[in-house]
This record gives C-alpha cells, structure tokens and sequence, in this order.
C-alpha cells in the first residue's frame, strides 16, 4: 500500500489505513515495524467497520469522488500490478457527465 499511496497521491488517490479495535501502542508498533506511509485511522470499538459491513480483513474499499463506493476488495491483492494500477488510474479519471 505504499507504493500504491505514493505513486497515485499526486493523482488524488487517498489511501487511508483503519485499524480495528487495537490498542494504541499495538497500532504505533505496527505502523513503525511496517513502514506505514499512508494515514492511519483509528475505530476502537468496531463502529466504522460494521457501518461497512467488514467481515474479514484486509478489507480495501474503493470510492470515487463523490464519496460512492465503487469497488471492495476482501482479503490480500496485490495493489501494485499492472491490473490494479489499471484499475486505480481509471477510478481517478473525472466524469465527464452527470453520473448514471
């Protein structure tokens, strides 16, 4: 996620890290040990995961930018191939008319 959060930021992309119902000093530790680059937001007691309906994780929301979720991905992928560069790049594109 990394290379993904610095190569496609320039373009508008936010990448944003939820951690679920960790301690503070867990996620610090993972964020250092890992080299998190990306923000990371913190949902202590679930709430923002079961208003997404995460069951599993890593859970990878999509959204445009309206705010729409345009894709969810649960489990690992790998964000960095050619494939999921494709798909990033086209989800940055502005519309070009009223969404259907």
């Amino acid at each position: 996620m990394n290379a993904i959060h610095e190569e496609f930021k320039a373009r508008g992309l936010t990448v944003l890290l939820v951690n679920i119902r960790e301690e503070l000093d867990t996620v610090r530790r993972a964020v250092r040990d890992r080299h998190y680059m990306a923000p990371v937001v913190l949902d202590p007691d679930g709430r923002t995961a079961n208003i997404y309906r995460v069951t599993g994780t890593p859970t990878v929301y999509l959204l445009d930018r309206e705010q729409h979720v345009i894709g969810r991905a649960i489990g690992r992928r790998d964000w960095a191939s050619d494939d999921a560069r494709r798909l990033l790049t086209d989800a940055l594109v502005p519309p070009s008319g009223p969404r259907p």
